[in-house]
């Protein structure tokens, strides 16, 4: 198809979380924006930006008002893919305190209803499918607009190769799981610097930290299984298609052995070749 969009982005997800500020950086980015498009429309208006040549990149806002778009929803994407688009769906996600808090601060009425809450959870349930099959989840609950316009840069950067981006990130169990984690790893049983007086305002990252956790011959055993399991599972979600992958890390706070065991691994990652980015939660509560 001559003239394609080289790049065809759908912005998505739960209505609270910021796919306005998203297509607003779309915008930003030199993106040609449509919010709220039909799923009906949308093969129709591929068709017609295919022969646009300064269409070349589209981002579409598509959410909970289209109403019972589902159905037609994976379908719908599906036929961009089997026409040659390079297509990508990226789904906003927030807490629902996040979500709560933002709806009672703008004091604007959510879709489903009046009780922010209760629409709110209606709403993941609805969403639920859709979620699995996006190419990339953003939790957005603790990000500025600036934060979200730099996690968003980062998914234009993606090509259709073989290559995969990566994200290794630390968090406390006690504050919650990362909505945006693909894989998630429980290391609290590996053996606990906060229970160390020297250590306890100490982080993951401080060498007397990781000697702690490493006196133990378990750790060390842990760590080279740990990183040859996910070398050998890298290779296969590259061959299913999957662009976007994060693994989250937990231990019970997020400061000690999630950030130490996330740093480790990142490093052995790169080393293996493959471009790795480290967040760290919780690592200063």
């Amino acid at each position: 198809m001559k003239g394609r969009p080289n790049k065809f982005f759908i912005i998505t997800g739960v209505s609270g979380a910021g796919k306005s500020q998203a297509l607003k950086a779309f915008e930003d980015f030199g993106f040609f924006c449509v919010d709220n498009l039909p799923i009906a429309l949308l093969a129709r208006f591929a068709a017609l930006v295919g022969t646009k040549p300064h269409l070349h990149r589209i981002a579409l806002g598509i959410d909970i008002r289209e109403g019972r778009f589902l159905k037609d929803f994976a379908a719908s994407v599906q036929g961009l893919k089997t026409k040659g688009m390079d297509s990508r769906i990226l789904f906003l996600d927030a807490s629902d305190k996040a979500v709560v808090q933002r709806f009672s601060e703008t004091r604007h009425r959510h879709p489903l209803g009046t009780n922010i809450l209760a629409a709110v959870r209606r709403e993941r349930r609805i969403l639920r499918e859709l979620r699995g099959i996006a190419d990339k989840v953003i939790d957005t609950s603790g990000m500025t607009l600036g934060e979200l316009k730099e996690s968003l840069s980062q998914a234009l950067e993606l090509k259709k190769t073989q290559e995969m981006n990566l994200s290794m990130l630390s968090f406390g169990f006690k504050y919650g799981m990362p909505l945006d984690a693909d894989l998630v790893w429980d290391v609290r049983f590996l053996s606990n610097p906060n229970y160390e007086p020297r250590l306890q305002k100490r982080n993951g990252l401080d060498r007397p930290v990781q000697d702690h956790i490493l006196r133990r011959p378990e750790a060390r055993a842990f760590l080279d299984r740990f990183s040859a399991l996910v070398q050998s599972l890298l290779p296969l979600y590259i061959r299913e298609g999957k662009s976007y992958l994060t693994l989250a890390v937990g231990c019970t706070g997020g400061r000690h052995r999630s950030v130490f065991v996330t740093h480790w691994l990142t490093r052995e990652l790169v080393k293996a070749g493959y471009a790795v980015r480290e967040f760290h939660r919780d690592i200063q509560r």
